[in-house]
C-alpha cells in the first residue's frame, strides 16, 4: 500500500514534471545511488569488479548512447563497435601525448572526438534511412577497424599492433594499469555512468528529445511542423557518439588495459550492444540498464549453473547462451517490442492499482 500517489501533492510546475513523480520512486533512486557510491566500493573485490560491475557500467553507457540514436531518433546503427574503437584509440593517443592531463579530461575528449566522427558518418542519414542507413553504419564499422589496423600512427608504431593503457592516477589513486584497485576502477566508471545517464535523461525529456522522437515517428510530418531534420539527426548522432566514445575509452583504459581492435571492437561488439537495447527496451534509459545487466549476467549465470553445477562442457554452455539471446530477441520483438522496460512499467502500474483490478 506504500506505492501510491494519494497524498503526494504537487504545488509547482517543476514538481509536476519531475522524473519520478511518486515519492517511493524517488527514495528508491536515492537509495540505489547511495549504495552504489557509498557501500559497493568498500565491499567489491577483483572478481565482482572485472566479471560483473565494470562490464555492466561500461556497456550501460554504450547502450544509452545507442538507444538515443536507435530508440529515440529511429536511426538504425550497426557501427557501435567501430565508434567504441574511436573512443579507445583517441583516449590512448591522449594518454600517451599528454600524460600530465587528468584521466577525466582524456575520457571526455575521447567522447568528443567520437561524436565528431559519428556525425561525419551520420551525414548519409539526411538522405537515406532504414536498411540503407544500417548498411552505411556497417560500412563505418569495417572501415574504422581497418583504419586502426592499417595506420601505425594510431598504435604508436607498436610491433604487436596492440595498444596498452599506461598507468595513470586521479588524486593520487591509480585507476589504469595492472596495479589499479578494483574499487577505484569501479568508482571511476560509475561517475561517468551517472553523468551520462543524467545528461541522457534530461535531453530526452526536453526539446531536443521531443525533436528526436518526432523524427522517429514520422520525419516528413516533423519537418512540416518545424523540426529541423538536419539538426535533429546530427545531434542524435553526436550525442550517441559521445556516450559510445566514453564507453570505448573506459572499456580500453579501465577494463581491459590492452586491446587489439579486431578482437575487442569487431562486429560482434556492435551486435552485442544492439541486443542490449532491443532486450532492454527501445526508447528507454532504464531499458539500457536492464539490457546491459541481462547480457552481462547471463554468461556468468550460465557458467555457474551449466559448467560448475551440471558439469556441461564450456562450448555447449556458450552455444546455449547464443540460443537464449536469439530466442529472447525474437520473443521481445514479437510479443513486447519495448522490452524489459515495458514489463517493469506494467508491473509498477499494477502495484499502483493493487489490490483493485482496474
Amino acid at each position: 500500500m506504500f506505492y501510491r500517489e494519494a497524498g503526494d501533492f504537487k504545488t509547482s510546475y517543476q514538481e509536476d514534471s519531475q522524473t519520478f513523480p511518486i515519492k517511493f520512486d524517488r527514495y528508491r533512486y536515492y537509495v540505489v545511488l547511495a549504495l552504489a557510491f557509498l557501500v559497493v566500493p568498500f565491499v567489491v573485490n577483483d572478481y565482482w569488479a572485472n566479471a560483473i560491475l565494470l562490464p555492466f557500467l561500461i556497456y550501460s553507457i554504450a547502450a544509452i548512447g545507442l538507444n538515443i540514436l536507435v530508440g529515440y531518433c529511429g536511426q538504425v546503427s550497426l557501427g557501435t563497435g567501430g565508434f567504441m574503437a574511436v573512443g579507445a584509440y583517441a583516449c590512448y593517443k591522449l594518454m600517451t601525448s599528454f600524460p600530465e592531463m587528468s584521466m577525466f579530461i582524456h575520457v571526455l575528449l575521447a567522447g568528443g572526438i567520437t561524436a565528431l566522427v559519428c556525425i561525419a558518418f551520420g551525414l548519409p542519414s539526411l538522405r537515406i534511412k532504414g536498411f540503407y542507413l544500417a548498411v552505411a553504419t556497417l560500412a563505418a564499422q569495417f572501415f574504422l577497424v581497418w583504419l586502426f589496423n592499417r595506420v601505425p600512427w594510431f598504435y604508436n608504431y607498436s610491433a604487436s599492433g596492440q595498444i596498452s593503457a599506461p598507468e595513470r592516477d586521479v588524486f593520487g589513486i591509480i585507476i589504469t594499469g595492472p596495479n589499479a584497485p578494483a574499487w577505484a576502477t569501479y568508482l571511476f566508471s560509475l561517475i561517468f555512468l551517472a553523468f551520462c545517464a543524467l545528461i541522457a535523461r534530461n535531453l530526452t525529456r526536453g526539446t531536443v528529445g521531443r525533436s528526436w522522437m518526432a523524427i522517429r515517428d514520422m520525419d516528413i510530418a516533423a519537418e512540416i511542423i518545424g523540426v529541423n531534420p538536419l539538426k535533429a539527426k546530427l545531434s542524435a548522432f553526436g550525442v550517441s557518439g559521445f556516450f559510445i566514445g566514453v564507453s570505448g575509452a573506459l572499456f580500453f583504459s579501465v577494463y581491459l588495459g590492452a586491446v587489439e581492435v579486431g578482437e575487442a571492437f569487431g562486429i560482434n561488439k556492435s551486435f552485442l550492444v544492439l541486443f542490449m537495447v532491443i532486450i532492454g527496451g527501445l526508447g528507454s534509459i532504464f531499458g539500457s540498464f536492464a539490457g546491459a545487466a541481462f547480457l552481462v549476467l547471463l554468461p556468468v549465470v550460465l557458467k555457474v549453473v551449466g559448467v560448475d553445477v551440471l558439469g556441461w562442457p564450456t562450448d555447449i554452455v556458450a552455444h546455449i547462451q547464443l540460443v537464449i539471446v536469439g530466442a529472447l530477441i525474437v520473443i521481445f520483438l514479437i510479443a513486447e517490442p519495448h522490452g524489459i522496460a515495458q514489463l517493469w512499467r506494467v508491473a509498477k502500474e499494477k502495484l499502483r492499482l493493487w489490490p483493485f483490478p482496474h
